[in-house]
């Protein structure tokens, strides 16, 4: 793919409001979406994502009312994407998950299980400060399925699919409803966004962002050209 394309894919995607019902996704290409979040990289590689695809409109219906943000996307999107975030029920270094993840997915050999084990319990304990607080687990997770949710967009662009990324929930009473509706655990997992896939139902507006020598600074010898921006 030459940069110019790259660039027309950027441009392309933005968030879709609303989409036109009419017109849905090929099986092969959400397929291709859902691969693209698959394969999404995770801190150690423990994937700590569950991805919910959610075709049952009356169940759609029903989410709204706890889902603001999702008032237009839900009802006309062609797919609509829950992603649940692990939590520490599965995330802690000694859960069977991780064990799992490591032994099963990675196929470690056994002495080598054992030194990551070590490596994950120090990481969570001192580096990142994970383990004395569910929320900071929680929320490890949450950041890492979001690197999921671009690549997913990203590649939905590449075929010409719109998307729109959704925060806009209560997050209790959407956990609860949950696991009244689709007996979510709310001890093991937490709703981290929706992600609604489809085709525009028209144009949006130009796409406007800062200008890149507003956002990046770089570091640089003293006999570089480059402008470096204060960071104070």
């Amino acid at each position: 793919m030459k940069i110019a394309e790259i660039i027309r894919t950027f441009q392309f995607r933005h968030a879709c409001k609303e989409f036109d019902e009419t017109r849905k996704i090929s099986e092969e290409n959400f397929a291709c979406i859902l691969e693209a979040g698959r394969l999404s990289p995770s801190s150690f590689g423990f994937e700590p994502w569950h991805f919910v695809v959610v075709q049952d409109t009356k169940l759609r219906e029903e989410l709204v009312p706890v889902f603001w943000g999702g008032t237009r996307q839900f009802p006309t999107a062609s797919h609509l994407v829950l992603t649940l975030a692990r939590k520490g029920w599965f995330m802690r270094y000694d859960r069977p998950y991780l064990e799992h993840i490591m032994r099963d997915v990675e196929q470690l050999p056994p002495d080598v299980l054992e030194q990551r084990k070590v490596f994950v319990k120090h990481f969570q304990e001192h580096d990142f400060e994970l383990l004395g607080s569910e929320r900071a687990m929680t929320d490890w997770s949450i950041h890492q399925t979001y690197i999921a949710l671009a690549n997913m967009m990203t590649v939905a662009a590449m075929l010409g699919i719109d998307s729109c990324p959704m925060e806009g929930f209560y997050r209790r009473e959407i956990d609860r409803e949950l696991a009244e509706k689709i007996n979510m655990d709310p001890q093991k997992y937490t709703l981290a966004y929706a992600v609604a896939f489809g085709y525009r139902k028209k144009e949006p507006r130009p796409k406007t962002r800062q200008q890149l020598s507003d956002i990046v600074t770089w570091i640089s010898s003293a006999d570089d050209a480059h402008n470096n921006n204060d960071l104070s």
